[in-house]
């Protein structure tokens, strides 16, 4: 029993990290403060209560209208703030309670922000990939999984492909996607960047070729590539060396292998 009290304490700590995320999505793109000022319904202005700003619970209290406008609240609101709280636990089940879940959710966090202001903007803001900075020094630091060596080639792995492709093909990436993918590849390690990559790459063509489905789309059709990237990440950090281990076991003759040979951050 207190261990599942301590997971619904996880998500919503999860979930109230989202509701700051919300935050960050709604004010960063427009340059308001985000730390200053309360919240406030972005139609009529009002402030927010407390009871006005419970995690997931308080849209459907509100029947996802503002109280005194009646104006029409985003679902994307709980959906940002559920994403948190399930990321979080996800972040525990894996990691357990410990400094690797505490660094891994606090990537994912700024990849989902980031994500959703991509979506919105077709731009990735630069503040969001400095902080990300931040669980780079303390993977250094704390961390002795990979080498330096192994996050230096992680760093220009798949980022300096991307920037020579766009040079032949234009538009063919974005300058946050390249810089996104050069900070977590840092962090990661060249091994699990590139299964990130793969999976965001294939996460974008499915979305991709969706798009071709829909009438009026047209082949050269850009879209944020931002999300897919950072799904791909956020999937690799939870399951990167899984995966490394069954692309080995499927694809190569280890009939005797017993430990994959490849080093990871969070394995």
């Amino acid at each position: 029993m207190p261990v599942t009290i301590a997971y619904v304490f996880v998500f919503i700590i999860g979930a109230s990290v989202g509701s700051f995320l919300n935050v960050l999505i709604y004010r960063v793109p427009r340059g308001e403060d985000f730390v200053k000022g309360r919240s406030h319904c972005t139609n009529c202005g009002v402030t927010l209560k407390f009871y006005n700003m419970i995690p997931i619970l308080s849209w459907f209290l509100l029947k996802g209208k503002c109280k005194n406008c009646d104006s029409k609240i985003s679902a994307r609101y709980p959906l940002v703030e559920a994403i948190g709280g399930v990321l979080a636990l996800a972040c525990v089940l894996k990691l357990d309670f410990s400094l690797r879940a505490v660094v891994a959710f606090f990537v994912m966090s700024m990849l989902v922000a980031l994500s959703f202001v991509d979506l919105d903007t077709m731009e990735i803001p630069n503040g969001f990939l400095l902080w990300l900075i931040v669980p780079c020094v303390i993977s250094v630091i704390m961390f002795d999984d990979l080498t330096l060596k192994q996050k230096v080639i992680g760093f220009f792995v798949v980022s300096l492909p991307m920037l020579l492709l766009t040079y032949v093909v234009d538009g063919a990436f974005g300058g946050g996607d390249i810089k996104l993918m050069a900070v977590c590849g840092f962090f990661l390690g060249w091994q699990i960047t590139l299964v990130a990559t793969f999976l965001g790459l294939v996460l974008g063509s499915i979305y991709g070729v969706f798009l071709l489905t829909r009438k009026n789309a047209e082949l050269k059709q850009h879209f944020a590539f931002g999300p897919f990237l950072s799904a791909g990440i956020i999937i690799a950090i939870l399951w990167g060396q899984e995966l490394v281990e069954l692309y080995i076991r499927m694809f190569f003759v280890y009939p005797y292998i017993s430990e994959c040979p490849v080093k990871f951050i969070f394995g």
